[in-house]
């Protein structure tokens, strides 16, 4: 899903910046423009998500290691959807924050690459996590006898190397062009559509290519989430009781809030630049910046209070801490 930011950004800078220069060394990240006022003040409510973000998911891996009654794929799974949005947040904060604070706005060309493939890179994999805690669940309620034979840890592994390879080409697609627009970008962090923007030559290949990453990343996953829950949903009617019914579908509500929280953000973004185009720059810049990082504060939360036995062990931990 970062595919919809990177695409749908929108990009607008005044002719005096345009200069004649060819492959900058640095980039100029603008933050959130027409707020840069307001640079301290919108700091703190990400400074804080970041906070609970590191702490809750830090939480979750620790209790997951700490019990071996959890080493199971459910909670595989939940400790790499925390990795990846401690790893995809981090990506993104420490530079914004730079920005916020100190006013550090340039990044080298090579830093800006790199962090836009991992921004684009995390998020990919976070989407794939999902698609597989969907087929997790498919697996447990439809197919509950084979569960540790079918989705196995070295088959999710190989999901999160097809996106790393399909990531991969982003950076050396825009290292090739030729950059004489203008060297800033209207953002705190380098996304590879804003850059691909700035280029001076025929981008069709990159936008291209960053359609095909967006269907294939975004779209494939919805596909799949959407068909797991259907083949989940078939099976929780079958079952005889209306307790049987709402007990099993339970099993699945932590993993349904994690994943709105992860698309809504994305589609309400995507909807409002293309029916609202009066909106401000800056409102696009802190919706894309909610959608990168509220799932990272949020997931842990969700199953933190949705799974009973994370719920379970970690009121022990503190419990016992207590007396």
């Amino acid at each position: 899903l970062a595919g919809i930011v990177g695409h749908f950004l929108p990009y607008s800078m005044s002719d005096s910046n345009i200069t004649d220069f060819t492959n900058p060394s640095t980039f100029i990240l603008l933050g959130i423009p027409g707020l840069e006022k307001a640079h301290i003040w919108i700091s703190i409510p990400f400074c804080i998500m970041y906070a609970i973000a590191i702490l809750a998911n830090f939480i979750i891996l620790f209790i997951v290691k700490r019990e071996s009654s959890l080493h199971e794929p459910m909670y595989y799974f939940l400790c790499m959807l925390a990795i990846t949005d401690l790893l995809l947040s981090t990506s993104i904060l420490p530079k914004m924050l730079s920005i916020f604070w100190f006013n550090s706005r340039e990044i080298n060309f090579s830093a800006c690459l790199t962090q836009m493939y991992f921004i684009h890179c995390f998020s990919g994999m976070e989407s794939g996590i999902f698609v597989a805690m969907g087929f997790d669940r498919y697996v447990a309620i439809c197919h509950p006898l084979r569960y540790s034979t079918i989705l196995t840890i070295p088959v999710v592994a190989k999901m999160g190397l097809a996106v790393v390879i399909l990531i991969l080409p982003y950076p050396f697609l825009l290292r090739q062009w030729p950059y004489c627009r203008t060297n800033l970008i209207p953002q705190p962090y380098c996304a590879h559509m804003a850059v691909l923007k700035l280029a001076c030559a025929d981008i069709r290949v990159s936008s291209y290519y960053g359609l095909f990453v967006l269907f294939c990343v975004m779209g494939l996953d919805v596909i799949f989430i959407v068909v797991s829950y259907i083949q989940i949903l078939r099976a929780i009617f079958c079952l005889p009781t209306k307790d049987a019914r709402l007990k099993t579908f339970g099993t699945c509500i932590s993993h349904l809030c994690a994943i709105l929280v992860f698309y809504i953000p994305g589609l309400f973004f995507s909807l409002t630049f293309r029916f609202h185009q009066n909106v401000p720059l800056h409102f696009h810049v802190l919706i894309a910046n909610v959608y990168y990082l509220m799932p990272s504060m949020l997931n842990p939360i969700i199953y933190g209070v949705r799974t009973k036995q994370i719920r379970g062990r970690l009121l022990r931990f503190f419990t016992h801490k207590g007396t």
